[in-house]
C-alpha cells in the first residue's frame, strides 16, 4: 500500500503547492510531492553539509542544501523560512528542530503507534533497527525476489530497510528518527487515526 499512498501524497502536495503561500508548508509540500522519504532525504542532505558537525547550519548552507536537493525557492522565500526556524536570531538553525518542524504534524496515537512497530523491530533495544533485528520478525521468504531465486534473505532485509534509510546515504541501519520521518511522510497522505492505526497494526502485526 506504501508505493500508492506515496503516489496519492505526491498528487496531493503538488496540488496544494498552486494554493499554499506560507513559505514552510511550501517547502513541506515540496518534501511530500517526493513521497514518504521526501523530508528525510532534505535531512540527509544538510547533515552532509554540516561540516563541523555542529547539527546546524548557517544561512548560505541552509540555501545550498535546499539547491542540492532541487528545491524550488527564490533567496527571499529562503530567507523567510531561515528567519522563521532562528528563533534566536544566532544566525545558525538546528537541523533537528528544522526537521521536526517540516514534518507534517501528527497525533499521539499516531507516533505511539510508530513507536511501537520500532520497539517490535529493535530486537536488541538499542535505538537502531539492522538487518539483525529484522531477522525473525520481517518475513523474507514472501518477497517476489527471493522465491524466484533473485535475491537472498540478506537482500530482501536491506531492500527493506532501504526504504526507511535515506536516498543518499543507505547504511543498512535505521535510527527512530528515520523510522518515524518514513512515517510522518506515509501518515500526511492517511486521512484519519482509525487507519493509519489499523494500517500499522496489519503491517507489523502489532
Amino acid at each position: 500500500g506504501t508505493a500508492r499512498h506515496d503516489r496519492e501524497m505526491a498528487i496531493q502536495a503538488k496540488r496544494k503547492l498552486s494554493k499554499t503561500t506560507d513559505p514552510v508548508e511550501r517547502l513541506r509540500l515540496q518534501c511530500l510531492a517526493r513521497g514518504s522519504a521526501g523530508i528525510k532525504g532534505l535531512g540527509r542532505v544538510f547533515r552532509i553539509m554540516d561540516d563541523d558537525n555542529s547539527r546546524t547550519l548557517d544561512f548560505k548552507e541552509f540555501v545550498k542544501g535546499l539547491n542540492d536537493y532541487a528545491m524550488m525557492i527564490d533567496k527571499e522565500e529562503a530567507q523567510e523560512i531561515f528567519r522563521i526556524f532562528d528563533k534566536d536570531g544566532s544566525g545558525t538553525i538546528d537541523f533537528d528542530e528544522f526537521l521536526v518542524t517540516l514534518r507534517p504534524p501528527m497525533s499521539n496515537a499516531r507516533k505511539e503507534i510508530i513507536m511501537q512497530a520500532f520497539r517490535k523491530l529493535d530486537k536488541t533495544g538499542d535505538g537502531v533497527i539492522t538487518i539483525e533485528d529484522l531477522r525473525g520478525v520481517y518475513n523474507a521468504k514472501h518477497h517476489p525476489k527471493y522465491q524466484n531465486g533473485d535475491w537472498t534473505e540478506d537482500q530482501v532485509f536491506r531492500a527493506f530497510l532501504d526504504n526507511f534509510d535515506s536516498p543518499y546515504d543507505k547504511d543498512g541501519k535505521v535510527t527512530t528518527e528515520e523510522f518515524m520521518n518514513y512515517y510522518a511522510g506515509v501518515s500526511a497522505s492517511i486521512d484519519t487515526d482509525v487507519y493509519f492505526i489499523i494500517m500499522m497494526k496489519n503491517a507489523w502485526k502489532l
